[in-house]
């Protein structure tokens, strides 16, 4: 069995969205207005955003990411922190990861083995 959709409420469709192209590869596929975008990944993943207001996910929520290399986890991570984002560095947890706040609400996990 293999999960093929999620949908997460944000505070700004438009500012996630922007984020998930710029940083993630996603393609955005359709949209509505500021309430509703529906994006893919590589591999067809199915990922929608939708308008809320005042979202707070608990603290532990995330969404992952996972890269093929460290040095493609250390590139993601420059990427973000040259524009501004607030990350820390890549540290050992379970692989090779950091965390990012995502416009819109949510965190975001960047991983690898």
């Amino acid at each position: 069995m293999k999960l093929g959709h999620l949908n997460l409420t944000v505070n700004d469709v438009n500012a996630s969205k922007e984020f998930l192209e710029t940083y993630f590869n996603m393609t955005c596929v359709g949209s509505r207005g500021n309430g509703f975008a529906a994006m893919f990944d590589d591999d067809q993943f199915v990922l929608t955003l939708m308008k809320g207001k005042d979202v707070q996910y608990p603290k532990t929520f995330h969404i992952g990411f996972p890269q093929e290399s460290r040095e493609k986890v250390d590139q993601i991570n420059k990427l973000l922190f040259n524009a501004g984002y607030r990350v820390d560095s890549p540290i050992e947890s379970h692989g090779y990861t950091f965390y990012v706040q995502a416009p819109g609400g949510f965190t975001i996990e960047v991983l690898s083995e």
